[in-house]
C-alpha cells in the first residue's frame, strides 16, 4: 500500500491549492483536544480550528457518543416526506436559542449551501408576493460567502472570484467600515460607507431583493471587524427600504465573537440567518438557514409553485444532527461562553506585545478571535511574507494559516492558558524570523 503522501501526491486534488508549487501537506493520523498529530506523533496546535470548525477540541468524548449512538439505530434517511427525531429536536433547539422569531429551519449541507439557500428563498420571497423586480441584492467589500455561484456573487467584494464573473448574478458591492484597537479614523469610515449605503438604496433599492452581510466580523475578507452600532444602522436602513436582511453567520455563529450569535452584540435579528461551521463542532458537513416567520409565510399555496423546491441528497442528515444537538447541550454542562471568555481575555493582554511589534499593524481581538495585518505585505489570499510564517509556525507545530497579509488565531474553545502562551510565544517568535 501507498504512504499517505505517495498516494495524495498521485491522485488528491486539494483545495485553494496550487499543485504546482505547493509543498506536500502533513499527513494527519489523529486528534484530540486543541492537538493535532502528525505520523510521527508529533503534536501541531490547532489554532484556527480546522477552518472554524472544531468549536470544542477534537474527539470530544460526549461528541463521539453522540455519533455511536445514533450510528446504532439510524444513520440516514431522505428528508422529503419524512421526519426523524435528531432533526425535529435540532430544528426546535435552534429556533428557541436564536433571537427573535427566527424559527423556521431549512437544512443543508455546509455555509455555502446555507448562503445559495438564502439567496434563493429571498429572490422566490419576492416573486411569490408578485413583486418581480427585486431580483439583486447589495453586499459588501470585503464580504465572503462561499464558493457556490451564488454565494461567489454576493463575495465577489472578497477579490476571490474575478474569474468566474461571468457566472455571477446581479450584486450591487457596498463599502465597509472595519476597525481595530487604536482606530482614529472609525466614525468618519462608518458615515462614509452608510452614506453610500443611502445612495445605493435610492438608486438600486427598488430591485433589490436583499442585503447580505457577515455581522461584526469579516472572516475569509481578512479577518475584518465593524462596530455593532454599524451594523445596526446597516439593518435599520435596509428595513426602512423595505428589504430582506440576511446574516451570514456561518464563521461568527455558536460563540465565536462571544456571544452565541453575533447578532445578539447589535440587537438586530435578520430575516435571514445562515449557520454551519460549529453547528456540527467540526464532526460533519451540515448547515441550516433560518428564516423569520413572515418569510416562510410567503411560500404557503394551494399549488407547489410557490413551494420551495430545493433539497439536497443528505438534508439533516440524522448523525450530523445528533452531534450538533450533543454540541448545543456542552454550551451549558462546560460553560462555554465563559471559555471563550478566558481566551477573550488572554488575546486582549497579547495584543499588548503584539501590537508593539514592528510588522504589526491594525491590532484587533473579537472573542475567541485575534487578528492583525503584518506592515508591508502586500497581495490578497497568499503573500510571500504569510506563506514564509505559515511553514516556521508548521516547523514550531502550530497551524496558522494567514490570509493573505492577516495573521490571525481562532482556536477551539478547550485551548489550555498554556497552550494560548504557547501560541502568542510562537507568532512574536515567528515576526521576529521574517
Amino acid at each position: 500500500m501507498s504512504t499517505l503522501i505517495e498516494a495524495d501526491r498521485r491522485h488528491v486534488w486539494h483545495p485553494f491549492t496550487q499543485h504546482a508549487t505547493e509543498r506536500d501537506p502533513v499527513p494527519v493520523v489523529r486528534a484530540k483536544g486543541a492537538s493535532l498529530f502528525d505520523e510521527q506523533g508529533r503534536e501541531i496546535l490547532d489554532l484556527i480550528s480546522s477552518w472554524w470548525t472544531s468549536i470544542h477540541g477534537h474527539a470530544h468524548p460526549a461528541l463521539n457518543r453522540a455519533l455511536a449512538e445514533q450510528a446504532e439505530t439510524m444513520e440516514h434517511v431522505m428528508f422529503a416526506g419524512f421526519i426523524h427525531p435528531p432533526a425535529a429536536h435540532l430544528a426546535e433547539r435552534l429556533a428557541a436559542i436564536l433571537p427573535g422569531d427566527l424559527n423556521r429551519v431549512f437544512f443543508s449541507d455546509n455555509g455555502s449551501t446555507a448562503v445559495e439557500v438564502a439567496l434563493k428563498l429571498a429572490y422566490q420571497y419576492w416573486r411569490n408576493r408578485g413583486e418581480n423586480g427585486r431580483s439583486g441584492f447589495f453586499a459588501f467589500e470585503g464580504g465572503y460567502h462561499g464558493d457556490t455561484v451564488g454565494a461567489m456573487s454576493v463575495g465577489r467584494g472578497s477579490g476571490f472570484f474575478s474569474l468566474f464573473e461571468g457566472l455571477m448574478c446581479t450584486v450591487h458591492p457596498l463599502p465597509y467600515a472595519p476597525t481595530w484597537r487604536g482606530d482614529n479614523g472609525g466614525e468618519e469610515r462608518e458615515a462614509q460607507a452608510l452614506a453610500a449605503f443611502a445612495a445605493a438604496l435610492d438608486a438600486k433599492g427598488h430591485e433589490t431583493a436583499a442585503v447580505i452581510l457577515e455581522p461584526l466580523m469579516q472572516g475569509a475578507g481578512g479577518m475584518r471587524f465593524c462596530r455593532p452600532a454599524f451594523l445596526r444602522q446597516i439593518v435599520e436602513m435596509a428595513r426602512d427600504a423595505g428589504l430582506l436582511v440576511i446574516f451570514d453567520e456561518v464563521a461568527t455563529g455558536f460563540g465565536r465573537t462571544g456571544t452565541l450569535f453575533a447578532m445578539e452584540q447589535a440587537g438586530v435579528v435578520p430575516d435571514i440567518v445562515c449557520l454551519s461551521k460549529g453547528l456540527t463542532a467540526g464532526y460533519l458537513p451540515m448547515s441550516v438557514t433560518v428564516a423569520r416567520e413572515p418569510v416562510y409565510e410567503a411560500f404557503l399555496d394551494a399549488s407547489f409553485d410557490k413551494a420551495f423546491a430545493h433539497g439536497h441528497s443528505f438534508t439533516a442528515n440524522p448523525l450530523a444532527c445528533a452531534v450538533a444537538l450533543r454540541s448545543l447541550a456542552l454550551f451549558e454542562e462546560e460553560k462555554t461562553l465563559a471559555r471563550v471568555a478566558r481566551i477573550a481575555a488572554a488575546h486582549e493582554a497579547a495584543l499588548e506585545r503584539l501590537g508593539a511589534h514592528a510588522r504589526v499593524s491594525h491590532p484587533r481581538a473579537l472573542g475567541s478571535v485575534l487578528a492583525f495585518e503584518l506592515t508591508d505585505s502586500v497581495g490578497s489570499y497568499k503573500t510571500a511574507e504569510g506563506e514564509a510564517l505559515r511553514d516556521w509556525f508548521l516547523n514550531e507545530g502550530l497551524n496558522i494559516r494567514p490570509l493573505g497579509p492577516t495573521v490571525y488565531l481562532m482556536p477551539p474553545y478547550c485551548i489550555s492558558d498554556e497552550q494560548l502562551a504557547r501560541a502568542y510565544d510562537g507568532v512574536l517568535e515567528g515576526l521576529d524570523r521574517l
